[in-house]
């Protein structure tokens, strides 16, 4: 990765924690595909504690349920890369958490493991508060592995920073 795309990154990443501490607010992020690259962002801001909680790292089928409540019939009919997944993932991340918003990313990152269906790029991530509905979308990033996992994490920081406006 460049230094620009981690500057990139670092900068989403202080736009979030300075909405967050504006608020008052806590984070907590459930992660497949990024494998705990967002957690990391999150907490290269020293200070970090005050706004970010906790981390789930659910790469496999069995840590989405056992961490996070994610319905194992849910997974066996969509797909770990599906929107219902992705919302049960941010729903278990608060549930499981002392965070008001969390943030939930699952996807394909490559090389393998693509499909016509679901080909390589291809991200469903969550964003959830309290006691709502969580937000969810679909994306499709182009490139190779670490391109795609560093796409959704800025993809989520922005979008983030988004709902948090």
């Amino acid at each position: 990765m460049s230094d620009d795309s981690s500057a990139t990154l670092a900068n989403a990443a202080r736009r979030v924690a300075q909405r967050l501490l504006a608020q008052n607010r806590k984070l907590a992020v459930a992660e497949s595909c990024t494998g705990g690259w967002l957690s990391k962002v999150l907490t290269d801001i020293a200070g970090s504690s005050e706004w970010f909680d906790r981390g789930f790292v659910t790469y496999s089928n069995d840590a989405k349920m056992d961490m996070l409540g994610v319905n194992d019939r849910i997974i066996e009919t969509e797909g770990a890369v599906s929107r219902l997944v992705v919302e049960e993932m941010a729903i278990g991340a608060l549930f499981n958490s002392n965070a008001q918003v969390s943030l939930a990313i699952s996807g394909i990152a490559g090389p393998g493991g693509g499909t016509a269906d679901k080909p390589v790029g291809t991200v469903w991530f969550a964003w959830g508060l309290h006691n709502e509905v969580p937000l969810t979308r679909l994306q499709h990033f182009p490139g190779e592995r670490n391109t795609v996992r560093s796409a959704a994490v800025l993809f989520a920081l922005q979008q983030l920073e988004l709902l948090l406006d």
